[in-house]
C-alpha cells in the first residue's frame, strides 16, 4: 500500500513539474540562428562529403570484389595442392566392425585361431 502512495506522489510531482515547464515555455524567445558558420560546418553542409562517400564506396566495391577473386584463386590452388599431396589409400577407410566393438568379434576370432 505504501508503494502505491509513493508512486502516486511521484507521478503528481512529475505532472506538476511538467505543468510549470509548459507555462514557462511561451516566455522563452527563439533566437535567430547565427549567420556566422565555421569552416567545418560549411564543409559538412556542402556536397563534398557526399562525393567523397560515393568515391569511397566505388573504390571499396571494386577492391572487395577483386580481393574475393584473389581469395578464391588461393583457395582453388590450395585445394589442388592438397589433392596432389593426399595419399591414395586415404580414400579407402576400413569398414567399422560393430561386432568387434561390442566384444563379439573377439570370441569368433579366437575360435578361428584354435
Amino acid at each position: 500500500m505504501v508503494e502505491i502512495i509513493f508512486t502516486c506522489a511521484l507521478m503528481v510531482s512529475l505532472g506538476a513539474m511538467l505543468y510549470l515547464m509548459v507555462r514557462a515555455l511561451p516566455r522563452i524567445a527563439e533566437e535567430p540562428p547565427a549567420e556566422k558558420r565555421g569552416l567545418l560546418d560549411r564543409w559538412a553542409h556542402s556536397e563534398i562529403p557526399e562525393r567523397v562517400d560515393r568515391a569511397l564506396n566505388g573504390f571499396l566495391l571494386k577492391f572487395l570484389r577483386r580481393f574475393r577473386v584473389f581469395v578464391l584463386k588461393i583457395d582453388n590452388a590450395l585445394a589442388g595442392h592438397l589433392q596432389r599431396v593426399k595419399p591414395e589409400d586415404a580414400d579407402k577407410r576400413p569398414a567399422i566392425d560393430f561386432k568387434e566393438i561390442a566384444g563379439q568379434g573377439k570370441e569368433e576370432r579366437e575360435d578361428e585361431r584354435s
